[in-house]
């Protein structure tokens, strides 16, 4: 399932990413830019009630707080994701990581970091942000577990 999320949903965008869902989202979307994904087959997520209005293959989100828009979804649409696509994805941008060359992670991260988790850095190729399994998952795997995603 692939979605495209409207202006208010940003966290909401971040928070699928870390599921591993293919997620698009912008700040602002010129005009006719939804229009134009959401013939690659999305699932329209938004705040306003004219923008679900215009598209089949939408739901209009209520909740203002990230746990609660989950839950929503959760109801609404068939949503189970695949814990091994979990931070498969960049939060930033979208695009699907990529294992990271050891020669070019030691400089761009904390030394640290790379000696502990030599196996588990991933870069995205677009943005060229890397990440690894470090605290940060650790909250975010709390997160969910606290969302109900994790048992």
């Amino acid at each position: 399932m692939k979605f495209v999320a409207d202006t208010m949903l940003g966290k909401l965008a971040k928070w699928l990413r870390i599921l591993g869902y293919d997620t698009l989202y912008q700040s602002y979307y010129r005009p006719g830019v939804i229009d134009r994904v959401m013939k690659e087959d999305r699932f329209l997520l938004s705040r306003h009630k004219e923008t679900v209005d215009q598209y089949t293959n939408a739901l209009l989100l209520d909740a203002g707080r990230v746990g609660e828009q989950l839950s929503d979804l959760k109801r609404a649409i068939p949503l189970k994701p695949d814990q091994s696509n979990w931070f498969s994805r960049c939060l930033i941008c979208n695009t699907l990581l990529k294992e990271a060359k050891e020669d070019k992670a030691q400089g761009n991260i904390p030394e640290y970091v790379f000696y502990q988790n030599i196996k588990g850095i991933r870069f995205c190729p677009s943005c060229g942000r890397y990440y690894w399994p470090g605290s940060h998952r650790t909250k975010m795997m709390d997160q969910l577990r606290e969302w109900g995603f994790i048992r």
